[in-house]
């Protein structure tokens, strides 16, 4: 079936359980809350069911082997892929922490600037970290291996530290490891002046082979991330049950909670880029969220982009397995316009109530802060606020003008959002 016909299937599935969900069906409690076949329609949508399996990265050729997987699964757990042995991925994406770390900016070797976005979802982002600087989930493991702030380590050590102790796991995944003989202990192309010199001094084919080696690393770590998702949540059942006709149902969420759903979906204005089964339209905005150092504030994508180009390990790059026709998005990424300055990647929603503090550097401390922030829709540090401040005429939005009660209930809606944590085992 054609991606046309698959998506007006989709969409006559979506309008029949809209239609449904205006009346009770037969035999089965009257609904308690009443929506819009449009309404319903947006709710079908937000199901997380909705979501499918992680869609498949054409620069990762490895991502659907179990070799490759449970190769991942032990580096990602691995505290030896630091420079001073105590720091590994798990550090910052704890399981037992939604796969984040609850700090306002990540903590490994150094502190960093940003927030630690969770695991669950980044298979099917088109562009990770807070500014997007990397386009796929492989690619982004890679880069704090070596960021001063988090492993702290170099890429010829974390080779050394494969070989010694995963090769018989490497060579199941990607075949035999290279021979890779007389290398220096430290050597890195983003090391310091004693590592990048180490590194130049390598002859290109070791380089190359070095590089090919670290990128499979990622690629492992990447196999065993996209397994990691986010389970159902109240919300979801409510959904089910609205377009199921299903009133006994819809006693998942209280009406305090459907009348934040409420004005989630109306004059709160959040759907206009939380939507989908993520709840992320998986693009970067600027909406005056204060700086964590106002004297020199976050130029977030407007920066993040120009990484992303230089990257060698973007779906271009030599080290990618995709055909360049496959790499669209980052070859059609829109470059220097004016949107990206002070701009951020949008958060999925999901168990959101369990990963306060908020906001790309935590400076949100709970969800009715994150709300109110928008209703108040200060102007913006770097760049301009997309936001429509009280009074002021805005070519697209009109300000959110909420109550204080109104505000408490959008929040209590965001917590039902919060379901479990699916993970391999």
């Amino acid at each position: 079936m054609s991606r046309a016909l698959r998506g007006l299937a989709a969409l006559a599935v979506a309008s029949a359980a809209a239609l449904g969900a205006l009346s009770g069906a037969a035999g089965q409690e009257p609904l308690r809350d009443r929506w819009s076949a449009a309404e319903a329609e947006v709710l079908a949508g937000m199901q997380l069911q909705s979501a499918g399996p992680p869609r498949p990265d054409p620069s990762n050729a490895y991502e659907q082997r179990a070799e490759a997987a449970a190769l991942g699964r032990s580096l990602f757990n691995d505290t030896r892929l630091s420079r001073n042995g105590r720091v590994s991925c798990a550090s910052c994406h704890a399981a037992d922490r939604q796969f984040q770390d609850g700090l306002a900016v990540a903590e490994g070797l150094g502190t960093g600037k940003r927030r630690t976005m969770p695991v669950m979802g980044a298979a099917q982002a088109p562009f990770l970290f807070w500014d997007g600087r990397k386009d796929s989930l492989w690619s982004q493991a890679l880069g704090p291996l070596e960021d001063p702030a988090e492993h702290g380590d170099n890429r010829v050590r974390l080779v050394q530290v494969l070989k010694a102790h995963y090769a018989n796991e490497y060579a199941g995944a990607f075949g035999p490891m290279p021979v890779l003989e007389s290398l220096p202990p430290h050597a890195s192309p983003l090391g310091d002046a004693a590592e990048r010199a180490a590194w130049e001094a390598l002859p290109e084919p070791t380089r190359e082979a070095v590089n090919r080696v670290f990128a499979h690393m990622g690629k492992a770590l990447a196999a065993y991330q996209r397994q990691v998702r986010w389970g159902e949540a109240r919300f979801d059942r409510y959904v089910r049950a609205t377009l199921d006709g299903d009133g006994r149902g819809q006693q998942e969420l209280s009406p305090q909670e459907v009348r934040g759903l409420r004005l989630f979906l109306g004059k709160a204005q959040c759907v206009t880029c939380h939507n989908g089964p993520l709840l992320t339209d998986q693009s970067f905005h600027n909406t005056g969220v204060p700086p964590l150092r106002p004297d020199t504030p976050d130029r977030g994508r407007a920066d993040g982009v120009h990484r992303l180009l230089r990257d060698e390990f973007n779906c271009l790059g030599r080290y990618s397995d995709a055909a360049p026709a496959a790499c669209g998005e980052l070859r059609f990424v829109p470059v220097d316009d004016p949107a990206q300055l002070g701009a951020f990647r949008t958060p999925g929603l999901r168990n959101v109530a369990e990963r306060a503090p908020y906001m790309h550097a935590g400076q949100f401390a709970s969800l009715q802060e994150v709300v109110s922030h928008y209703v108040k829709a200060p102007g913006a540090a770097v760049g301009h606020s997309e936001l429509a401040r009280p009074g002021e005429r805005h070519p697209h939005r009109q300000a959110i003008r909420l109550s204080a009660v109104e505000i408490q209930e959008v929040a209590a809606f965001l917590r039902t959002l919060t379901g479990p944590v699916d993970q391999p085992r």
